[in-house]
C-alpha cells in the first residue's frame, strides 16, 4: 500500500531481457534499508525488489506488468517516480493508492494557469465513471486531485489537474510532453462503488 507521495525519481540504468524483463533502477534510497522481497511503486506499479546493492535496486517486470503499463515505461534512461511503501504510524499525506495500474491516460494539453500547469489527461472509457471533480486519482504514481471532468463524444474523458511547481519538481510531470503516456489508478473507494453497482444492475436483470 501506499500514499501517491513521491519520494524519489529514479533512473533505470539497465534492463535484461529474461524470462521476464530484469530493469536496474539507480536511487538516492538508503538500500541497506530495503529488505529482498520489498515493495516499492514505480511510476505507480508495484514492483518486488528481487536484487539490491549501494544505490541501486533491480526489479523483475512480467510481461502482464508491461502490457498494462505506459509505452517505453521499462527502457533504459527512463526516469520513474518512486515509493517505497507505507509502513504503520506513517503520514497519510496523499490518498490510498494500491500500485495496480487500472489503465493508460494519454496527455491531451499542458498550459500555463498562475505559476503552475494545468493538465488535461484523456482517459479510456471504462474508466471515466469513476472519476469525479474534487476525487483523487494516482498519475503515474503521484496522488493528485481532480479539478475538472469533461465527458468526450466518443465516450472517453478528459481529467484537468493543476501541477504546482514543488509537484513538478520532485516528480517526472516536470518533463512531462504532449502525447506522452501515463499509468492511472483509480481511487479505491471508486473501484469498490463501481462493482457493487455492477452488480446491483446484474441482480435487478
Amino acid at each position: 500500500m501506499f500514499t501517491g507521495i513521491i519520494t524519489d525519481v529514479g533512473t533505470i540504468a539497465a534492463v535484461e531481457q529474461r524470462g521476464d524483463l530484469h530493469v536496474r533502477i539507480e536511487t538516492i534510497y538508503d538500500t541497506a534499508s530495503i529488505d529482498i522481497g520489498a515493495s516499492i511503486a514505480c511510476s505507480g506499479a508495484c514492483m518486488t525488489v528481487v536484487e539490491k546493492g549501494p544505490g541501486w535496486f533491480a526489479v523483475d517486470v512480467s510481461g502482464e506488468s508491461v502490457s498494462r503499463t505506459a509505452a517505453n515505461r521499462w527502457t533504459a534512461g527512463t526516469r520513474l517516480n518512486l515509493e517505497r511503501s507505507l509502513r504503520v504510524g506513517d503520514e497519510l499525506g496523499g490518498h490510498i493508492v494500491t500500485g495496480h495500474v487500472d489503465g493508460i491516460g494519454t496527455i491531451a494539453a499542458i498550459g500555463e494557469e498562475g505559476d503552475s500547469h494545468r493538465f488535461e489527461i484523456s482517459v479510456p472509457a471504462d474508466l471515466a465513471g469513476y472519476l469525479a471533480a474534487k476525487g483523487s486519482v494516482a498519475i503515474d504514481g503521484i496522488s493528485l486531485t481532480v479539478n475538472s471532468v469533461t465527458d468526450q463524444a466518443d465516450g472517453t474523458t478528459l481529467i484537468g489537474l493543476n501541477i504546482i511547481p514543488h509537484t513538478a519538481s520532485v516528480t517526472t510531470l516536470g518533463g512531462a510532453t504532449v502525447g506522452g503516456q501515463v499509468n492511472l489508478e483509480i481511487d479505491i473507494l471508486a473501484r469498490y462503488l463501481g462493482r457493487m453497482e455492477q452488480l446491483r444492475n446484474h441482480i435487478r436483470v
